[in-house]
């Protein structure tokens, strides 16, 4: 029997029952990941996770249309005033990467300057030290739980600048950064692959480990969310992701465990 599926099996059946999840793009990978390992060993469980971005999640599970909903992000003070009952379940911590096009020859930003480039206050890649070209600013669109972070962490006071082409998805700011010429765009570091190239920060390389460590300065929770205590199968599989096994897994698909 494998090591890890020997130690699943102690989490025991948990009985017949279905999970809806939804919410955040950054954290649905990650949680169809930690869904199927559960489901593996708990052949009475489905578990359903879909997208819909950060706001989806805390609204889910605030009005019960899901069991649990994820948010990439800080679950807003308003957020939690209209629905005391939440209860934040932050299974991981995740870096934000500045990425570009693999060609553009900008290795290092300051992040004052990232911060110019996304308001539009920089838009010639010779600014910083590249070639004469129009820098193409890719970012998420309202409601993701990427954004968020960005603008809490990044932009300040600032606004995203109205040229800047809006995204759905962290899978579909990758593609399309990986196929514009001159373009930049901010990332997850769970889609960072060589498709992209990530900017170092102030000198500091946007990795796992620099993250962890906090050096590296764009760093948000993870988030799961449940509208009061879970209980029953809910309960069993956060306990998963919380535990050694769990937290492997989320090491694996490129985040940071917190335990």
């Amino acid at each position: 029997m494998a090591p890890l599926l020997a130690v699943l099996l102690a989490w025991g059946p948990a009985g017949a029952e279905d999970i809806e999840v939804a919410g955040s793009t950054t954290v649905q990978p990650l949680a169809e990941k930690l869904a199927e390992a559960f489901e593996a060993v708990n052949s009475g469980v489905r578990i359903t996770v879909q997208g819909g971005g950060s706001s989806v999640g805390v609204r889910s599970a605030a009005n019960g249309t899901a069991d649990i909903g994820n948010a990439s992000r800080e679950v807003k003070d308003s957020e939690l005033a209209e629905n005391p009952g939440l209860v934040i379940h932050t299974i991981a911590r995740d870096g934000i990467s500045i990425v570009t096009h693999p060609d553009v020859p900008v290795d290092e930003l300051s992040l004052e300057e990232v911060r110019q480039i996304f308001a539009g206050e920089i838009t010639n890649w010779s600014e910083v030290g590249g070639p004469d070209k129009l820098i193409t600013v890719i970012a998420r669109e309202e409601g993701s739980g990427t954004r968020a972070a960005f603008e809490d962490m990044v932009m300040d006071e600032e606004l995203i600048t109205l040229q800047a082409i809006l995204l759905p998805s962290n899978g579909a700011v990758r593609t399309t950064v990986s196929t514009t010429p001159d373009c930049i765009g901010f990332l997850s570091f769970g889609y960072l692959d060589p498709s992209v190239k990530a900017i170092a920060i102030d000198g500091v390389e946007a990795t796992v480990e620099n993250a962890a460590s906090g050096v590296y300065p764009v760093v948000r929770p993870l988030n799961m969310i449940t509208n009061g205590q879970p209980s029953g199968v809910v309960a069993d599989w956060l306990d998963f992701i919380m535990s050694g096994d769990g937290q492997a897994i989320v090491a694996d698909e490129g985040y940071i465990p917190v335990m």
